[in-house]
């Protein structure tokens, strides 16, 4: 039984921190070229933050799916849990694909705000299979809600 726990929480990590590099095979080559080129608000962080935060949501989302694949009753809301959040876990690559491959900020915000309900949706189906997990969540609801300002901000100034 620990080792299949073991393993869900693996493939759960891998999971979301794999999502997290290929959007950043994605975003990095644009980061010191395209993205720099932009305007951009007073509150951009610097290009270092990015990665960092990233990094550590991504593995928020691992744990927080860990914790809804580990329940042990198996019904309609897990099974949605699952299906939105994988939805929403492309939706993020997607987001990447469109504001830094496509190199289109307007893109990107249809994108991220699409996101941005899903993540909503993502937290209130999760809190019904585990309320830990949808806390775990909040942390990357609120970084996408700045990241929807920032990439407005962008798409005005620019």
């Amino acid at each position: 039984m620990i080792i299949k726990k073991i393993f869900k929480l693996i493939i759960s990590l891998v999971l979301c921190q794999g999502v997290g590099f290929l959007g950043s095979v994605i975003t990095t080559p644009q980061i010191t070229t395209w993205y720099d080129s932009l305007s951009k608000p007073f509150f951009t962080p610097p290009n270092w933050v990015f990665g960092l935060v990233w990094t550590f949501l991504y593995f928020l989302l691992g744990i927080s799916l860990y914790l809804v694949w580990v329940q042990e009753e198996k019904n309609y809301k897990t099974k949605a849990a699952w299906q939105i959040f994988i939805i929403q876990l492309s939706l993020n690559l997607v987001w990447s694909t469109a504001f830094f491959g496509f190199k289109s900020p307007i893109a990107g915000l249809v994108v991220i705000i699409i996101l941005w309900v899903i993540i909503s949706g993502t937290i209130y189906i999760f809190h019904q299979v585990s309320k830990w997990a949808s806390y775990l969540l909040i942390p990357y609801f609120l970084w996408v809600s700045f990241a929807v300002i920032l990439n407005l901000s962008i798409v005005l100034l620019n």
